[in-house]
């Protein structure tokens, strides 16, 4: 199995495959080439999985074209602020901003000043999941971390919240 090899001041090795499928092993910078080999070697099993499950999100999700794109976001823009505003009513809470974005490995966040990030990309999901990440950033702003009582926030707005967030996997 190929692999490249990226040395770093980090004090474990790790894996990590990439959206284009190359599989990079990261090192500390004493470690030994050999080492690489044996991590890749000892997480076979994983790779396998973690590649088959890369595909198959690729195949069900995949890259717009740029007039999709351009739809996405519009659509983004037009419903997103509306969601949030609703759900912030029905929360008690206020969010400094909402912003859409472009970004690829998340659907959405909260900064530490408690404005919301939307990725455009969360538009070709269910409505449902839609929800559900509006009102799990909208979270974020009473509680900024993934604590029980956060859990039990969101439960209070959602209480099918695993159900939905479960559609952001397939």
């Amino acid at each position: 199995m190929e692999y490249t090899i990226v040395r770093s001041r980090r004090r474990t090795a790790a894996l990590e495959l990439t959206r284009d499928g190359k599989l990079l092993v990261r090192l500390p910078l004493a470690a030994p080439d050999a080492a690489a080999a044996e991590l890749v070697a000892r997480h076979r099993t994983w790779i396998a999985r973690a590649a088959e499950r890369q595909r198959l999100r690729q195949a069900a999700h995949p890259e717009p074209t740029a007039a999709e794109a351009e739809a996405l976001r519009r659509q983004a823009q037009a419903v997103l602020p509306g969601k949030v505003a609703a759900y912030a009513r029905r929360m008690g809470v206020t969010p400094a901003s909402v912003r859409i974005t472009s970004a690829r490995t998340r659907f959405g966040s909260c900064s530490a000043k408690n404005g919301l990030c939307f990725s455009w990309r969360l538009m070709q999901y269910p409505e449902a999941a839609v929800d559900y990440v509006v009102v799990h950033e909208l979270a974020h702003i009473r509680h900024h971390d993934h604590s029980p009582a956060f859990y039990a926030f969101v439960a209070r707005f959602l209480p099918d919240y695993r159900e939905r967030a479960a559609l952001l996997r397939r």
